[in-house]
């Protein structure tokens, strides 16, 4: 079995295994499969869902139907099947074996897609160690010199260290020293969050699921050129730029990785990180793909990162950030489907409607967006000297000015009053000035 690389032929299977509790349904899972094959370059020579009564430890699937699996690759001329869902390492071998044919599960392929995309240190150093985390249970199928043996390191000899066991260190090794890589990564943008904190500016933090339209939302609002593609995880780092919204100078746009259901535990851990961004915002705008069939499927799976996150009370149900949903890809609705819709969107305060290709509802979006981060302004009164330039300058750079009027003589000189709108955040800040 040789190497298969992009543009290669695949055939698509999705397990559904009676009594497994799925996010979505069979027909979504293939789909959302076939995004995902299609989001590194592999073509897709056929794909289909394959009920399974019984899991067999050895195969998954049962004898027959690991057959037809083999007959659809000939037909087809497929160098590659694409399992979607968890293979054991035994189950991975067995099937290359049987099928004579390069198999990889979903985890895998979401590994491939990550590795590829992943564009800042932080994220290779976190792929890296996904995949070897991923790799170091599966090196009796992936690798063909591990029966061999060496002699022992010692002076003493011994029985010797098979080849595996050596790689298998080797591994561990270099799984430790990506983590302390990752610690020291974390500590710097640890710092760069706190500093963005202690600034003035709101954040406003972009999730959703993969393929929401995220990044072409991003790039409508910013006119910035972050990858944004009809691609399953399009963007893999924290991306941001400052917009300007009305009634607020300047607020942060962060665009994040986009979430997906049963997503691998050995990213679940390494992409924690770069969802902490969404911690640390002001308002969340969860953004949907509301054209999606499994649209509600995707809101749950979403919501429950969230909470993982601790932004959402698992108990409660409450969110301590405020959330406003953000329902994209309106364009692609029917009318029938687009007045259902709109009479739902229209009676929740925390639901906005657009398209972020067309620009539809872009503008009502940012309105909302000002009104729920200056909702919490109050308005204030300053007097300051003439001569103190400096916060004169910072409240008009930040504040909303309602009033400036000349207040007589100070100790200083002559007096300036003003009467600014300010948020908490705002308010706090000048007064450290």
């Amino acid at each position: 079995m040789g190497e298969v690389s992009r543009g290669a032929r695949a055939l698509v299977v999705c397990p559904d295994i009676r009594g497994q509790r799925y996010d979505l349904e069979a027909e979504n899972r293939l789909q959302e499969a076939e995004g995902l094959a299609l989001a590194i370059g592999i073509r897709i020579a056929e794909s289909f869902v394959l009920p399974i009564r019984e899991v067999r430890p050895n195969l998954l699937f049962g004898a027959g139907q690991v057959e037809n699996i083999r007959i659809s690759c000939e037909q087809n001329a497929a160098e590659l099947v694409v399992v979607d869902g968890a293979l054991s390492p035994i189950q991975q071998r067995n099937l290359e074996e049987k099928l004579s044919r390069k198999v990889i599960d979903r985890t895998g392929l979401i590994l491939e897609i990550f590795g590829e995309r992943a564009a800042t240190a932080e994220g290779r150093l976190q792929v890296e160690l996904a995949h070897l985390d991923y790799q170091q249970s599966r090196l009796v199928r992936s690798w063909t010199h591990l029966e061999r043996q060496r002699g022992g390191f010692g002076f003493l000899g011994g029985p010797g260290e098979t080849q595996i066991e050596a790689d298998r260190r080797m591994i561990r090794q270099r799984m430790g020293r990506l983590r302390k890589e990752l610690e020291q990564v974390r500590k710097t943008r640890g710092l760069h969050r706190e500093r963005r904190e202690r600034a003035p500016w709101p954040v406003v933090a972009l999730v959703g699921y993969t393929n929401a339209g995220k990044s072409t939302l991003f790039n409508n609002l910013t006119g910035a050129e972050v990858m944004a593609e009809d691609l399953l995880f399009a963007t893999l780092d924290p991306t941001m730029r400052a917009i300007t919204l009305p009634g607020v100078e300047k607020a942060i746009l962060s665009d994040t990785v986009g979430f997906i259901s049963d997503l691998p535990t050995q990213l679940v851990a390494a992409f924690r990180a770069t969802l902490e961004e969404v911690t640390a915002a002001d308002v969340i705008c969860h953004v949907r793909d509301i054209s999606n069939p499994s649209a509600e499927a995707q809101k749950a799976q979403v919501l429950r990162v969230l909470t993982d996150l601790g932004v959402i009370d698992g108990e409660v149900g409450n969110s301590t950030i405020p959330i406003l949903e953000v329902w994209n890809k309106w364009d692609l609705l029917d009318s029938e489907q687009a007045t259902q819709l709109r009479e739902i969107a229209e009676s929740s305060d925390d639901v906005v409607t657009l398209s972020a290709i067309s620009g539809e509802g872009v503008e009502k979006f940012l309105s909302k967006l000002g009104d729920m981060l200056t909702e919490k302004a109050s308005v204030r009164k300053f007097e300051l000297p003439a001569s103190d330039g400096r916060r004169i300058a910072w409240l008009h750079a930040h504040g909303e000015v309602l009033e400036e009027a000349d207040a007589g003589e100070g100790e200083e000189g002559p007096l300036r009053r003003f009467i600014v709108r300010l948020n908490p955040k705002e308010l706090g800040q000048f007064e450290t000035l």
